[in-house]
């Protein structure tokens, strides 16, 4: 019978209790041969002759691959491969079926003995503020650590969600160096910065010929990959065509290079990270539901920096510091002013960390004394405005205007907010001759986070004035 999904979905504000990993227990019994136990702890279980199955069975009755065991959100489902001698579960011979906890399978003349043994991981806060290169003493941000030390040392992959700048590469990379791959590569490929027509290449590699300007083999990111970790940033970005060439990575671990005529073996971890609502875009019909769920196996998701306001003075003395290794500017620099400390800790952030960064790094460029004052910050971040409830016509900016207490807390939060990032974009704008790169340089954001907000509140730069 068909069971719902054990995936544990962990945001910073649910009461973390188990995280449910996906094992199986394989007993493969074969005629005139001594027994054989395999402990699988992955979510696709390939079965068949051929040596880079996850189950290799000595029998001349069983194809090379001959059928394979995915979990997926309803359970296990078991699903023959085209065999010559078919696959049984009891003595029905099988296309696909979901198979219970414990069942017998036969393929040829073996008998599988199967269990589902899912790892549950209890989870709790670290007692730790740092985690690889992420820092935080916020209980959000422990709940975060919690889950990563239990997480990064398995082979699982992993969502990271969260808004830009929120460090989403970050936990990709603490994850890497906390695992048992972490002597080999952790590979970067950003899915929205390739053009649509090569990434199948940038992704699986290409042979010499395959097309156009293919004057040399060239291996892609998941062989480059190989025994390490590769990073799917922005994997809600992948077009709908290459969806399933994904999927069938991760249910079999091969790659086929562009214009190549068999496909290559692949021991890869995947972790990806999107600022995008993946289940609603699995809802709109914009990414599969079964490459959805074979993904988000975890899902940790960032909080921005706004919500962990009492990390803002740990990370400002974190960069501070970097800031004296990279940046340069006048060796006496002792520290930053209280005031300073108050006008960071109480701004907004909308570019999150590492617009906080930038401006640490800004104002110790600037600073000639012996403490980093208000001047030396960008001027965006000087002279900020309290909120209040003026309403005379000079200024009807969201920061200087009252939120609405007639709405439902959440309601006139998320609408503040969103009044907040539309002011505060055409203004920025503006303040850089309508120069996107310009502006997003200023803010600490990148390019394409400017031209999301364009897209998220329908502005033509043209039409701002």
């Amino acid at each position: 019978m068909p069971k719902k999904s054990d995936t544990k979905i962990i945001r910073i504000d649910d009461h973390v209790t188990t995280l449910t990993l996906p094992k199986s227990e394989c007993v493969v019994e074969t005629t005139g041969l001594p027994s054989k136990t395999y402990t699988i702890s992955r979510d696709t279980i390939r079965i068949g002759t051929a040596s880079n199955n996850d189950i290799v069975i000595e029998d001349e009755t069983v194809s090379r691959n001959h059928a394979e065991i995915i979990k997926d959100k309803q359970g296990y489902l078991i699903r023959d491969l085209g065999s010559t001698n078919g696959t049984f579960v009891g003595n029905v011979q099988i296309k696909e079926v979901y198979i219970s906890a414990k069942s017998t399978i036969r393929v040829g003349q073996s008998k599988i003995r199967f269990h589902a043994q899912d790892e549950h991981l209890d989870i709790y806060p670290s007692s730790k503020s740092k985690f690889g290169s992420l820092i935080g003493q916020s209980m959000e941000m422990r709940k975060i650590f919690g889950i990563l030390e239990k997480v990064a040392p398995t082979n699982v992959t992993v969502v990271i969600g969260g808004e830009t700048g929120t460090g989403k590469e970050l936990v990709a990379r603490a994850i890497h160096e906390n695992s048992k791959r972490n002597k080999n590569n952790i590979v970067i490929f950003d899915c929205g910065a390739v053009a649509e027509n090569l990434i199948e290449s940038e992704l699986f590699g290409h042979e010499k010929g395959a097309f156009t300007g293919a004057t040399n083999a060239r291996q892609g990111a998941f062989e480059l990959a190989d025994n390490g970790t590769i990073f799917l940033d922005e994997i809600g970005e992948l077009s709908l065509d290459l969806q399933p060439k994904l999927l069938r990575v991760l249910e079999t671990g091969e790659i086929k290079r562009v214009g190549a005529d068999r496909p290559k073996k692949v021991n890869v971890r995947v972790v990806c990270a999107t600022h995008r609502n993946l289940k609603d875009m699995v809802a709109k019909g914009l990414f599969r539901e079964d490459l959805y769920f074979r993904l988000t196996v975890v899902h940790v998701y960032l909080p921005p920096l706004r919500k962990r306001k009492e990390d803002v003075s740990m990370l400002v003395e974190h960069f501070f510091e970097s800031a004296k290794q990279t940046v340069g500017g006048s060796s006496k620099i002792q520290g930053i002013s209280p005031d300073v400390m108050e006008v960071l800790e109480n701004h907004h952030w909308p570019g999150n960390i590492r617009e906080l960064k930038n401006a640490i790094d800004r104002a110790y460029s600037f600073c000639d004394s012996d403490m980093i004052e208000i001047s030396h910050l960008p001027e965006y971040l000087q002279g900020i405005p309290m909120p209040s409830s003026i309403d005379n016509g000079e200024d009807t900016s969201p920061l200087s205007s009252a939120p609405d207490v007639s709405m439902p807390f959440k309601d006139a939060k998320e609408k503040w907010i969103e009044n907040f990032e539309k002011d505060y974009l055409i203004k920025l704008l503006k303040k850089n001759d309508l120069n996107i790169s310009q502006a997003a340089k200023e803010a600490g954001i990148d390019r394409k986070s400017v031209q999301r907000l364009l897209k998220k509140y329908n502005l033509n730069v043209k039409d701002i004035d």
